[in-house]
């Protein structure tokens, strides 16, 4: 192995260097200063003559006396299913002081583009345990759904809480041992040490870190591990989903800091950058990342993604989330008027959507009156929500009686339904009836969107419109 101290230029994140071999794309680098400290790096760019690396722990240190190696690899991750309840860092190194890991294989951090003819179509559904998602956004089994969050909105703890209460019911109610265990492997970029010590606490609290897998890298640590960390995460999950039959829910946060680290690194390598300064390439980037969500025919597990990404100015046109809408199946957003209530989660269902949502619920899948809830709700809302437009304009003494049932429906929708606190775990079958009590404030010539069999069922009529109903018969 040839040692190098060939260093010309020292830039941002970027080292580079004179070397007279080819050298490969992505290739681990270590970089040995002369302080006597190894650092590693990845090879970033590759031409004849000249190497550009990109140092995951920063270039501080480094000069022209510093040596170089090429490790002839790229870069890989240890796997083994003892990795479930450990905690590494944005670059896969444990931090727990725990036990060394022993891997049973490692594997290529990039990973292998799933075959589309050999996916199976994603349709079993995932319980959160939160109203808003489960009830009217569902998510089910390698969907990759984000959410769309604003700075200062409580995106974390909607994050803890998913992690904490997520399940597979379908699993759960059949109660064979051998079915797919659920994990969840959660990669944190760029966030806060006091964001990084409540995440640990509740999930030691809890005790979601025993079936979970946390890679943590801080907003102190290099931008250039940042870019790392998603690819670590995401190794893991495939390797638990399609090897060890899991199925991993896998939550990143904030996809806004590793397209952040994204800029920066182009910037350093003087590229022509593309909106806003981001690189042209940062959809493919992206791309790369939602696309290793899934299933695979013949496996038992599943990879299912929620990135969740802060929205610069809460503008959803920002090249971060415009790229994630068009790349992932729905969104779910997090609404700062709704937060300024009081209401926890605040999640705004009306531009929220979960595209795979019809392929996942219904009759054998979650139940059978659950699509028409779902869409009578949604109706109901957006109409309360144009009423109160209205209102403001002429006061709710000018509106008709149906209206003010409307007004009062999402006064209700609000309150009740979607606050529901960090802390509740609602299972489907009461989120549904949360629904039909909702429903039925409504009266039953305006349930359009439901077929009439669960209407008779599950509307329940208040007990003077029983009376009239029986003193009319």
């Amino acid at each position: 192995m040839k040692e190098y101290q060939t260093i010309t230029e020292i830039s941002g994140p970027l080292v580079y260097a004179e070397v007279d071999e080819a050298i490969g794309y992505d290739e681990i680098v270590e970089i040995e200063t002369a302080q006597g400290e190894t650092l590693r790096g990845q090879v970033l760019e590759s031409s004849e003559g000249v190497v550009a690396i990109q140092v995951f722990e920063g270039t501080s240190g480094i000069d022209q006396n510093a040596s170089v190696r090429f490790l002839g690899e790229t870069m890989k991750m240890p796997v083994t299913e003892d990795l479930l309840g450990r905690v590494l860092d944005g670059s896969g190194r444990p931090i727990d002081d725990g036990p060394e890991i022993v891997p049973e294989e490692r594997q290529d951090i990039v990973g292998a583009a799933i075959n589309p003819y050999s996916r199976e179509y994603p349709e079993e559904f995932i319980e959160t345990g939160v109203s808003a998602i489960d009830g009217m956004n569902t998510l089910v089994r390698g969907q990759k759904l984000p959410i769309f969050s604003s700075s200062g909105q409580p995106h974390s703890e909607l994050a803890m809480q998913i992690a904490r209460q997520a399940s597979v019911p379908e699993e759960e109610e059949s109660g064979d041992e051998e079915g797919s265990e659920f994990a969840v492997i959660f990669g944190a970029m760029g966030i806060t040490a006091e964001e990084a010590n409540e995440f640990m606490e509740d999930f030691e609290r809890t005790g979601a870190l025993e079936r979970s897998v946390v890679f943590m890298n801080l907003a102190d640590d290099p931008a250039v591990e940042r870019t790392v960390t998603p690819r670590m995460v995401l190794t893991t999950a495939e390797y638990l989903a399609f090897e060890k039959d899991y199925h991993v829910l896998v939550i990143l946060t904030d996809m806004t800091n590793y397209c952040e680290a994204l800029r920066e690194i182009g910037a350093a390598r003087e590229e022509v950058p593309g909106r806003r300064g981001y690189p042209g390439y940062m959809y493919t980037d992206l791309a790369q990342l939602y696309e290793r969500a899934g299933r695979i025919q013949g496996r038992e597990g599943s990879v299912t993604q929620i990135p969740i990404l802060t929205m610069p100015g809460d503008d959803d046109t920002h090249p971060i989330p415009d790229l994630t809408g068009y790349i992932t199946e729905g969104q779910i957003y997090v609404d700062p008027d709704l937060n300024s209530q009081g209401l926890q989660p605040p999640v705004n269902v009306l531009p929220s959507l979960s595209r795979l949502m019809d392929d996942g619920i219904g009759e054998g899948l979650t139940r059978a009156d659950h699509g028409g809830v779902s869409d009578q709700m949604y109706a109901a809302y957006a109409e309360g929500e144009d009423l109160r437009d209205l209102v403001n304009i002429v006061g709710r003494e000018a509106l008709s009686e149906r209206d003010n049932k409307y007004l009062d429906f999402a006064d209700a929708f609000e309150t009740e339904f979607v606050d529901q606190g960090f802390e509740t775990n609602r299972d489907l079958e009461e989120t549904l009836e949360i629904g039909w009590d909702l429903l039925s404030m409504l009266p039953k010539e305006e349930l359009n969107r439901v077929d009439e069999e669960y209407i008779e069922e599950y509307y329940r009529e208040d007990d003077s419109e029983r009376e009239v109903v029986e003193a009319a018969d």
